[in-house]
This record gives structure tokens, C-alpha cells and sequence, in this order.
């Protein structure tokens, strides 16, 4: 199997099985973004206690790429400090502008690679990554904006 269609295969899985869809509830950061560009939407909750992320949960509608990075990045900040899922989000943000990044750091995320060769595309993969970042400003977590 091909590397590119072992990527399709996890973001399709991650589009079509979308995890931690849902609502916390509001004593949840929450942050409601879209992408004006394509019209993709998401609610992100984040529900953070001492500085660590216990729950993450969004509802979204848009484009396989959008709904996937949504699925995944809550999969990975989950159990992680905020300033370390920020920091995720910085290496996300460096991969999708082509910048070499430690893929061990990303882990499953690497599958949303090939996104950086279509800048249209970009901003789907990030959206629920800046609203990850809005949620951090909430939460009052200073960290530098890339991208």
C-alpha cells in the first residue's frame, strides 16, 4: 500500500467516524469559527483544568479536510497541557507551510501533509487549529501566533 493512500484511508476513516463530536457543556472554553473562503464551520469546547486539556469536543460541518483536522487534533490534545497542545498546533501550522517538522511530535496528524501542495485547502486544515488557539487566549494562555 501506498503511503498517499494509507493518508486518504486515516483522514476519510476521521471524516466519516469523526471522534469527540459533541458538546462539554458551558463551563467549556468555547470557540465558534468559519472559513468565509469555503464556508466550513466548527465549535470547538475545551474543557481545561490546571493547565491540562480533559476534554475536547467539537460540532462541525464542512469539507473532509476540515472535518478530519477537527477529529484529530482533538484526538491529540486530549490529556496533553495547553501549552503543549499549542505547540502542536505550532508544528501543524509549520507543516502546512511546508516546513520540515518532527513527525513523531505529530504522529496520525502527518497524514494531513500532502494539504500544504493546495493552498486553497490550507485554511480548512487550520481552522480548528486557530480556534484551538482563540480557546488558549480564553483560557489566558499567552502564545505566539504563526501563520
Amino acid at each position: 500500500m501506498q503511503l498517499d493512500d494509507l493518508y486518504r484511508q486515516v483522514i476519510m476513516d476521521h471524516y466519516q467516524h469523526p471522534r469527540n463530536q459533541g458538546e462539554i457543556g458551558a463551563d467549556a472554553l468555547t470557540v465558534d469559527l468559519r472559513n468565509p473562503s469555503c464556508g466550513d464551520e466548527i465549535r470547538l469546547q475545551l474543557q481545561v483544568a490546571d493547565g491540562v486539556v480533559c476534554d475536547a469536543r467539537f460540532r462541525g460541518a464542512g469539507c473532509s479536510i476540515s472535518i478530519s483536522s477537527a477529529s484529530m487534533m482533538t484526538e491529540a490534545i486530549k490529556g496533553k497541557p495547553l501549552a503543549e497542545a499549542l505547540a502542536l498546533a505550532q508544528a501543524f501550522r509549520a507543516m502546512m507551510r511546508g516546513e520540515a517538522v518532527d513527525v513523531e511530535q505529530l504522529g496520525e496528524l502527518e497524514a494531513l501533509q500532502g494539504v500544504s501542495k493546495f493552498p486553497a485547502r490550507i485554511k480548512c486544515a487550520t481552522l480548528a487549529w486557530q480556534a484551538l488557539e482563540n480557546a488558549a487566549s480564553l483560557a489566558g494562555l499567552e502564545h505566539e501566533h504563526g501563520g
